[in-house]
């Protein structure tokens, strides 16, 4: 209160406070919602002011109610910066005017517009989530569940090395699409323009730079005709039989793609919290969706879709059909249990008194109040939270909280906890005045025919239809439009393809029956369909996607649940990498060796319903709390693919907790190394098997005994979420195969890989003739040479000489000179350099394209055996995994000349003692680039995992965090700067042994200014300040604080 009052005696007319926004545990969150709140309120109360004023002398005291995120209304005075409110409309409108009456499936709201495209779900109730990021802020406060997945129409549509691209980028809509005349690109809209799919007659002249003139099809045309030329020029490269695509091919090309690429995410949010999705109805508005709603529901599996006879201005309309909210919050941390229960529904008491009153000062009486009331819970050990809403039983009877915790947690996760106490976190109340000021009304029923308003072209997948129109008011109750058919409503137009029914409901709603199609793809001889190689692109990385939800979703550990250290990918019957999911980059690259590896191990003693299990670094392993767990997929006995993924587990024992050892020597004394191992032998999982050697690590290989696992039951649960995650996968695939075939599906697994080879190839052509112009370090005519070098603190050198054919668009990295394997543990097995190249290529790729093995087809990697970058199989490598990978990272960019050095390494941190184990990864600063500065307190290159919240971090471990921050001028100087990495103090609170391994600590990060070297300290309880070094493990009494300061990036460029 003393800074609210200081900061408006300064002149600020709003003061944000994070605990009165929302008051719940995480720091982080909650900061950033008050930087939103503080943003956009000043914004918001100025433009209600302006508003409210307007109205005529007498209506200025009228009750103007405002749309909240949450689904609820608000009076001005208590509305704040809500920045979904619109989406949030949508659903209530969808909502409460189609489930039940229309349909009793669950339904996914599709709200596609001009410039957005929103999902979100309703099943009887509204789904809220307390947590969403929007723009890259994490905003903390109830608030529909709704996930924001494509640009809408705006899309910008361009091809790119042999493919089709939709999005992510947006025309916008200013200039917006082509066809708005104001020298705009190519987008969605101007493709639905071409197919006539938007009916140019029936848009208002408003386009142009007067705004005076109609939508232009003739300028359209003339940009895809544009296109159309450069696209048959690349197809007749590739196959000089292909036959020419027409615009309207093109056309429909991308926005199959686009479908496709909305799809995505779709499956992704449903899935992800254990929903089938083809077992829900489309419920779909915005004006462009219904342009969309049968492609989309066909590819989703669904059979049913409802949109509302307002569909285009559904949001506005569902505003009149929500509720007046009021909630209140407050922090409440108990194990729950009789008395817990018991003080949770005194507060419970006190908070309804309070929106009660708020709605009474409203104008609602009591018995038009409802209330709701909700204890936000979560398992002792994990940062998995549900806010938990209190049913009532058909006796009138309360239902207990944590019956519907455990049932609500094993729905969402696949697995419920034994023996584990329940937490409460928060106690929530809402209470909801009755303001539905709308209500659905019935036709009578139809007779005759529907009146036509005329026929148009409508392209289609097998050519034009002539198609009729009607205009919806001219429907009655009962009338049938078999497709093809165009409904016009007034606000958008509804297209409904052949093979599919639109029926008028006895509201006036637009129900359409989808028949579904059987997809078939015809396999070219030679090359790949530039269509069907988008839609397979996405295809193969949803599923690698959605096996990571899997996994998120079914773990049990911090490490892999909430700091989402873990990666999924799909791989062809060589072991080739065919796609990714955007995890984590170190892992990825390298897991194609380790699928290799195993292959060439079991050869033909791989059967159905095995899964192999491996972390050992010379099975393609990177460091050994990486474990990989691998399937093979079969196909009618014939091995098609394999899934793999690969999950860090924070204790697989070792001779400090956490089982990253500052001073490992050999491997063993990393513990549980595991070369291969069926995890699943025929369907039977191996639970003695694995047991052992988490158990009793190095048995009959080491001499020295080392202790094993000191948290066996969060292994194997994390082993069967990755499991699990593999079967999803698995699951996918055979659904692809039945969709396409298997022909159809392993061909375009090459062509995939293939296009991301052309691109590379493209790039380094690239990268050869720029440095042909700039300097003099040639070889033989086409060939370019570089030499780039960079030291490990202990002076062990990374040395790199690239050589790159320009002609060919081909590179050999041979990493020659490089020094010795090193008597410490930044060894970093081969698979590890692998990784870190590919991820470099990937990020020179200037193009929205897979990470997969077709990377390294133009390339050759040479390591000399015996370097610290192939080591022996008994030298120790925990750090090469996670500091020689960035050190490596270095090398490549800057021998490409795309970015000064970033921090170099990944600060890992672990502390503990027999009774539990923590592990984290700190940021540092990022280098700077030829055209932009590095970013401050960022992971970097081979890792993006999370940070634990401050404040979780000191309600689950005995720390108090005392300092986390940037640290101040540590990043590089130059014409564009290096930014600064950060300083993070922690005090611990009993004796624990904590162990630091990080790099960057002696040779600071290259750039024309280096950016600052990173330091560690131990500051006693007499106030000594000790240097600690990159890597030590020290035991730290009771009140002792650790003081991290990791690097800053280098700079760019003379500042002169």
């Amino acid at each position: 209160m003393a800074v609210e009052k200081l900061a408006m005696n300064l002149g600020f007319r709003h003061v944000s406070f994070s605990s009165a926004l929302i008051p719940m545990v995480r720091a982080v969150p909650r900061g950033l919602t008050a930087s939103v709140d503080a943003y956009l309120t000043p914004v918001v109360k100025e433009y209600l002011s302006g508003f409210i004023s307007r109205f005529d002398e007498g209506l200025g005291k009228v009750n103007v109610l405002f749309m909240q995120s949450d689904g609820g209304l608000a009076p001005e005075s208590r509305f704040s910066g809500h920045v979904l409110s619109g989406p949030a409309g949508g659903v209530v409108g969808y909502s409460q005017t189609l489930f039940g009456l229309e349909t009793e499936k669950p339904l996914i709201g599709f709200d596609m517009g001009g410039t957005s495209t929103d999902v979100s779900r309703y099943a009887g109730s509204y789904e809220q989530v307390l947590e969403t990021k929007i723009a890259g802020a994490i905003i903390q406060a109830p608030q529909l569940d709704i996930k924001t997945v494509a640009a809408g129409g705006g899309s910008k549509l361009k091809f790119q090395f042999g493919a089709f691209r939709v999005g992510p980028e947006s025309v916008g809509a200013h200039p917006g699409p082509v066809c708005y005349i104001k020298g705009g690109e190519l987008a969605v809209t101007d493709a639905n323009l071409i197919l006539g799919y938007v009916i140019s007659d029936y848009f208002p002249a408003i386009f142009g730079p007067k705004e005076d003139q109609p939508l232009d099809v003739k300028a359209t045309k003339e940009e895809f005709k544009k296109l159309a030329e450069q696209i048959n020029s690349y197809r007749k490269s590739q196959d000089s039989s292909a036959k020419d695509m027409t615009v309207e091919e093109i056309a429909l090309g991308f926005v199959n793609v686009a479908n496709e690429t909305m799809c995505r995410p779709i499956w992704q949010l449903t899935e992800m919290k254990g929903h089938e999705t083809r077992n829900h109805a489309l419920a779909c508005f915005g004006g462009a969706g219904p342009q969309h709603t049968c492609a989309i529901a066909r590819l989703l599996g669904m059979t049913e879709v409802l949109i509302h006879r307002f569909c285009g201005i559904l949001s506005a309309y569902g505003m009149g059909l929500a509720d007046v909210v009021e909630e209140a919050q407050e922090p409440y941390a108990a194990v729950y249990g009789p008395e817990s229960v018991l003080e949770a529904s005194r507060r419970e008491d006190i908070l309804l008194k309070q929106v009660k009153q708020k709605l009474q000062e409203q104008g609602f009486r009591e018995e038009n109040i409802k209330t709701e009331t909700y204890l936000n819970l979560r398992y002792e050990g994990t940062d998995t939270e549900i806010m938990v809403k209190r049913r009532i039983a058909e006796d009138g009877s309360r239902c207990d909280y944590a019956d519907e915790f455990v049932k609500l947690f094993q729905q969402e996760y696949g697995f419920k906890l034994q023996n584990r106490d329940i937490i409460v976190c928060d106690v929530r109340v809402r209470g909801i005045g009755g303001a539905n000021i709308l209500k659905p009304w019935a036709l009578e029923p139809a007779s005759g025919s529907p009146k036509m308003d005329g026929h148009y072209k409508v392209f289609f997948g097998n050519g034009w239809h002539d198609t009729p129109l009607v205009k919806l008011e001219n429907l009655g109750y009962g009338h049938v439009m078999p497709g093809p058919a165009i409904i016009m409503d007034g606000s958008s137009t509804v297209i409904v393809e052949p093979k599919c029914k639109a029926i008028i409901t006895k509201y006036g709603n637009i129900k359409i029956e989808i028949e579904s199609i059987v997809n078939t793809v015809k396999v070219a001889e030679k090359v790949a369909d530039v269509v069907q190689l988008s839609i397979f692109n996405h295809r193969f990385m949803g599923i690698a996607e959605q096996m990571g939800q899997t996994l998120q979703r079914t773990s049990i550990s911090t490490n892999i649940n909430v700091r989402l250290d873990f990666s999924c990918a799909l791989f062809g019957p060589d072991g080739g990498l065919v796609a990714n999911a955007p995890h984590v980059p170190v892992h990825l690259g390298a897991m194609s060796s380790t699928v290799r590896w195993q292959l060439e191990n079991w050869g033909d003693n791989l059967n159905e319903g095995d899964v192999l299990v491996t972390n050992h670094p010379c099975a393609g392993g990177s460091h050994l709390p990486d474990i990989t767990v691998i399937t093979p997929v079969f196909d009618n006995g014939k091995l098609v693919f394999f899934v793999a993924s690969r999950g860090h587990h924070a204790e697989i024992g070792g001779v400090t907790p956490g089982s990253m050892p500052t001073f490992s020597k050999s491997i063993w004394e990393e513990v549980a190394a595991i070369k291969a191992f069926k995890l699943v032998e025929k369907g039977i999982f191996q639970e003695e098997g694995i047991i052992n050697f988490l158990r009793f690590p190095g048995a009959g290989e080491s001499a020295q005994k080392f202790p094993g696992t000191r948290r066996l039951q969060d292994n194997l649960s994390d082993l069967r979420a990755q499991v699990a995650a593999n079967q999803r996968g698995i699951n996918l695939i055979k659904e692809l195969i039945e969709q396409y075939g298997l022909e159809t599906v392993q061909a375009y697994m090459t062509y995939v890989q293939l296009n991301a080879e052309e691109a590379v190839r493209e790039m380094l052509k690239s990268v050869a003739a720029r440095v042909l112009s700039e300097s003099t370090k040639l070889g033989e005519r086409n060939f370019v040479m570089i030499e780039e070098e960079d030291c490990m603190d202990d002076g062990s050198v990374i040395h790199l000489k690239l050589t790159i054919d320009s002609h060919k668009g081909e590179a050999n990295f041979d990493f020659s000179g490089t020094s010795p394997e090193v008597y410490g543990n930044w060894n970093a097995p081969e698979a590890v350099t692998a990784a870190a190249v590919i991820y470099c290529l990937r990020c020179l790729v200037d193009v929205d394209m897979p990470l997969n093995q077709g990377c390294l087809a133009p390339v050759k990697i040479h390591v000399p055996a015996g370097s610290f970058l192939s080591p022996s199989d008994k030298a120790a490598v925990v750090g090469g995994n996670v500091l020689t990978s960035q050190r490596i990272t270095d090398v490549v960019l800057t021998a490409f000349q795309a970015c000064a050095c970033s921090q170099g390494c990944m600060n890992n941190l672990t502390f503990g003692d027999n009774t539990f184990g923590y592990y984290e990864t700190i940021e540092g600063g990022s280098g700077a680039g030829p055209s932009w500065d590095g970013t401050s307190g960022v992971q970097c290159h081979m890792t993006n995992t999370r940070m634990t919240d401050p404040e979780i971090f000191e309600q689950r471990y005995p720390v108090f965090l005392h300092k986390f921050g940037l640290r101040e001028n540590s990043g590089g100087a130059g014409l564009n700067k290096g930014d600064d990495g950060l300083v993070r103090e922690i005090e611990f609170r009993r004796p624990v042994v904590v162990s630091i391994l990080s790099g960057r600590r002696v040779h600071a990060p290259r750039g024309l200014k280096g950016g600052a070297n990173g330091a560690n300290y131990l500051i006693t309880k007499d106030k000594r300040r000790i240097y600690l070094g990159g890597k030590n493990t020290v035991e730290v009494q009771a009140g002792e604080i650790l003081q991290i300061l990791t690097p800053g990036g280098g700079g760019w460029g003379s500042s002169l």
